[in-house]
């Protein structure tokens, strides 16, 4: 067996964060389970306020040993982030959501792409929705057209989906966790992905998108759920970068009125059109971000919100 074959079946920890979803979780587990990388672990950290996932989950608990399951009180998805990696030992580990399926050879397709690019310390795969069709556009999803390397060597830009994603336990060592202030669940709301990827550039590291590393969201959003959802993107998102604009990056100040501006543009173009203007939804957020933004303190070395602390002046 060649070197190169040898390290993509080095052990791989997978993480699902789970929260009342115990209708989906047990096809997600389901779907880990069934990879054919020969080495890896699967620890669910449940936020859940019931019992529902555990018992969903109960058979496989019992029958499967590289299956591990952790209930705990704490919220927020950023928390449970930092729980799981904090939990597990490999050098790479894998994150997946609740509401994911992912193909049998997921894991070994992350292994291959680490193994190909040594470099690389941050990874996001394709989400594509499970349905097909018309209605496919109601789950979120993150499309790589083609693979691409992000670094200041190369080029960088704002992306990712935390539904697919793994890194090198030596990004975690090197940057940190995620920001609890962040994410679902957190005071401000979402982009926990996106700040993680932000402050990985920031740090010098490597981040790659690989479109073969894929999987399939079971996360459709009707119609009526889309306003809410782009209020809380667009919080997460304005509170993401004034964060780091607060720390005095004006790359971060010029990435958010890129964005802001793009999407208010579409938007009063669809207006016009007698289209939907969720867009406008999003702005209304980031805004919201903006100004949630100063209720926390930051640590302007680690790049991170101070959790709980007074807010500033």
């Amino acid at each position: 067996m060649n070197t190169e074959t040898t390290k993509t079946q080095d052990r791989i920890d997978v993480v699902i964060c789970t929260r009342n979803r115990e209708a989906s979780i047990e096809a997600a587990v389901r779907g880990v389970l069934a990879n054919d990388h020969p080495d890896f672990t699967l620890t669910i950290i449940d936020q859940s306020t019931s019992d529902k996932t555990g018992s969903a989950l109960r058979t496989l608990i019992d029958t499967d040993d590289r299956l591990r399951y952790v209930h705990v009180e704490e919220a927020g998805l950023s928390r449970a982030y930092n729980t799981g990696i904090a939990l597990t030992s490999a050098d790479v580990l894998a994150f997946t959501d609740d509401d994911c399926v992912v193909p049998s050879d997921w894991i070994s397709r992350i292994g291959a792409a680490f193994t190909s690019e040594p470099d690389g310390d941050l990874l996001y795969g394709q989400v594509v929705s499970l349905e097909t069709g018309d209605q496919s556009n109601l789950t979120p999803y993150f499309a790589i057209p083609h693979p691409e390397k992000l670094s200041k060597k190369t080029r960088f830009r704002v992306c990712g989906m935390g539904a697919n994603f793994a890194a090198r336990r030596r990004l975690f060592d090197s940057i940190g966790g995620f920001d609890v202030v962040l994410g679902g669940g957190g005071p401000l709301r979402s982009s926990q992905d996106f700040d993680l990827a932000y402050r990985a550039f920031r740090g010098d590291a490597v981040i790659l998108l690989r479109p073969e590393v894929t999987l399939h969201h079971d996360g459709r959003r009707e119609l009526e759920d889309w306003p809410t959802l782009l209020v809380n993107y667009g919080t997460g998102d304005g509170a993401f970068y004034t964060k780091h604009v607060r720390c005095g990056d004006p790359l971060a100040a010029w990435f958010m009125t890129k964005r802001v501006a793009r999407i208010a543009a579409s938007s009063c173009v669809r207006l016009a059109r007698r289209r939907d203007s969720n867009g406008f939804f999003y702005v209304k957020g980031v805004f919201a971000g903006i100004r949630g933004s100063f209720g926390f303190k930051v640590d302007r070395k680690k790049r991170m919100y101070l959790e709980n602390a007074a807010p500033t002046s």
